[in-house]
């Protein structure tokens, strides 16, 4: 739903911040609150969008000036009746648009200069639901994860929530986003091993018994030690539940081989990798006390 308050004219264009301030308060205001709304209910808005990207200062989203609307995302309480009421803005702005994006799971907002936001994920699928360029979508998805600003399974849940993965144009930009984010978290364990000291394994292997089936890849395998690790890049798309299966099998099959599977996500690599690394180490020094493993082959993936 938008709304276009017109304001008593003032001398040259709004500024970003009032146009932001302007929309939050339309949001926030009771003539924005469904009717039906009850009125002791929280009546919370953050903004969203291609705004809540513009003020983490993405690249590939437009800049506020440029932004024609502001996006604000509000609880759904229910739908309004009748024609939207207005409610009255700052004088400071000339008109805003603003643009109410209702939801039942409100997300708790960050502050960004002061102002309430969505968070990355969140935001990002509020804007891409307005956007039909893939491109662009594209552009946006890559950015977030290789600035640092959120990792894949977030954003992919919230598309998978707003139901968009269904859309070919943002199916094909969620692999380029998965791509990237696998390759900044292959990156991160790099670093684990070579800053804290750990021995060099074998890289992006197949294991397989001599003679039988193939056991699967992992990210790294320390012969010697016979431990493996393997990063845990799996998102909630269709058929999620299949690849889980077939992760505990694989993982089961090593184990009974007497291979010791060290699991990591992208997360734990980002957040402590001090302490992954700890574990990896703790695994290898284990392999001393332990029976022999089984003899596996080892094949480059």
């Amino acid at each position: 739903m938008t709304h276009e308050v017109p304001l008593p004219p003032r001398t040259g264009l709004p500024t970003s911040e009032e146009r932001l301030r302007a929309a939050l308060l339309y949001a926030q205001s009771d003539a924005a609150a469904p009717p039906t709304a009850h009125p002791a209910a929280p009546h919370r808005a953050m903004i969203t969008g291609l705004a809540a990207l513009a003020l983490r200062c993405f690249s590939s989203a437009p800049s506020l000036l440029d932004l024609e609307r502001i996006d604000v995302l509000v609880p759904d309480l229910g739908e309004p009746t009748g024609p939207g009421a207005r409610a009255p803005l700052p004088a400071a702005c000339s008109y805003t648009s603003a643009h109410l994006v209702r939801t039942r799971i409100l997300p708790e907002p960050e502050l960004i200069t002061g102002l309430p936001v969505a968070p990355v994920p969140r935001a990002l699928a509020d804007a891409v639901a307005q956007l039909a360029d893939g491109d662009e979508v594209r552009r946006l998805l890559v950015e977030a994860v290789r600035g640092g600003h959120c990792e894949p399974h977030p954003v992919v849940r919230e598309l998978t929530r707003a139901r968009l993965l269904g859309l070919p144009h943002v199916a094909d930009a969620v692999d380029s986003l998965l791509a990237e984010g696998r390759a900044l978290t292959e990156g991160r364990l790099y670093e684990m091993v070579f800053g804290h000291g750990l021995p060099d394994p074998c890289w992006n292997v197949e294991l397989r018994v001599p003679g039988g089936p193939h056991l699967g890849a992992v990210d790294a395998y320390w012969p010697d030690q016979a431990v493996a690790v393997e990063i845990d890049a799996r998102t909630p798309r269709a058929g999620a539940e299949a690849a889980w299966d077939a992760y505990t099998h694989k993982r089961e099959a090593l184990e009974q081989l007497g291979i010791t599977v060290v699991h990591v996500t992208p997360e734990k690599l980002r957040d402590s990798l001090a302490q992954q690394a700890a574990v990896v180490r703790t695994a290898l020094m284990a392999a001393d006390e332990q029976d022999p493993a089984e003899y596996v082959a080892v094949l480059p993936r």
